[in-house]
């Protein structure tokens, strides 16, 4: 028998909805933090499953941040006008406002990076490694190591979140899809700096 109390507690914790924290519940025998894990689980699921749903409503946020030196602005979708205009997707909104004006990301996914950009960090890390001493074939490694993160730290998607490292804006995006039932994607975002 699955205690009503921890359902609600997991709800309170997750948003998620209650039939979805209850059959979480009931899979991992009223443990919660093993359902919050299967719950982000499912989210990623249902996330690839809506991600091919049409997104035409959503909204505009900005953020300034105090110096007045750093502005965000980003264009954030839904599938629903219902789902924009609730707290939670303003939230979230928000959210990815501030990992932009922290984390200065360059594009929103990996796969947007140029070739030339990544062909010229490639070969400033050769000519780092170029006197080091070490064999070609770790050289390489090296080289690819330092490219793969790179690539992290200038997408957006692939950056862990600012608040909880242990996540990606992705898989944070993929949590929100999971909560609304919505396909939810970034459609651009513009940062400034002066």
């Amino acid at each position: 028998m699955i205690n009503i109390n921890k359902v609600k507690q997991l709800r309170e914790e997750t948003g998620v909805s209650f039939a979805e924290c209850r059959k979480a519940l009931e899979e991992t025998r009223d443990d919660i933090e093993k359902a919050k894990e299967t719950l982000r689980k499912w989210g990623r699921e249902l996330a690839g499953k809506k991600s091919e749903r049409e997104t035409k409503e959503g909204i505009i946020e900005s953020y300034v941040h105090p110096n007045r030196k750093i502005g965000v602005l980003l264009d954030i979708r839904s599938e629903s006008d219902f789902v924009a205009k609730s707290e939670g997707f303003k939230i979230l909104a928000h959210e990815i406002c501030l990992q932009i004006a922290a984390m200065k990301p360059l594009y929103l996914k990996i796969e947007d990076i140029p070739e030339e950009f990544l062909r010229k960090e490639r070969n400033i890390y050769k000519e780092q490694l170029k006197n080091s001493g070490k064999p070609k074939k770790i050289a390489d490694q090296i080289i690819e190591g330092k490219l793969k993160k790179c690539k992290e730290e200038i997408s957006l998607l692939s950056q862990p979140w600012i608040k909880d490292q242990q996540k990606t804006i992705k898989i944070l995006i993929d949590e929100y899809i999971a909560k609304f039932g919505e396909n939810i994607i970034i459609k651009e975002f513009v940062r400034y700096e002066i």
